[in-house]
């Protein structure tokens, strides 16, 4: 799932938010209130929209701000890391 949702077994709400957050960190000018309708029928609220919108900016936020001071991952996020790049070039 931290790799990449699209391989994870999630629910068709689970992958709808993360098509949502994915499109929200990589071009978020390009959304449009129609990129809205499948989290809508999924059971989002306009308010559950918005707390989505402001947890996705916060990683983003929060993410930029220890790759720009070089912060290093947490000991456990490191070995996750290192886990999965060994896995990505096996295969």
């Amino acid at each position: 799932m931290k790799h990449d949702y699209r391989r994870a077994q999630l629910t068709p709400r689970q992958k709808a938010l993360c098509q949502f957050a994915e499109m929200v960190t990589r071009t978020p000018q390009a959304l449009l209130h129609h990129h809205l309708e499948p989290l809508r029928e999924h059971g989002l609220s306009d308010r559950d929209l918005l707390d989505a919108v402001e947890v996705i900016a916060y990683f983003n936020y929060i993410n930029r701000v220890a790759d720009a001071l070089g912060i290093d991952p947490e000991p456990e996020m490191q070995q996750a890391y290192e886990q999965w790049q060994a896995g990505s070039e096996e295969g």
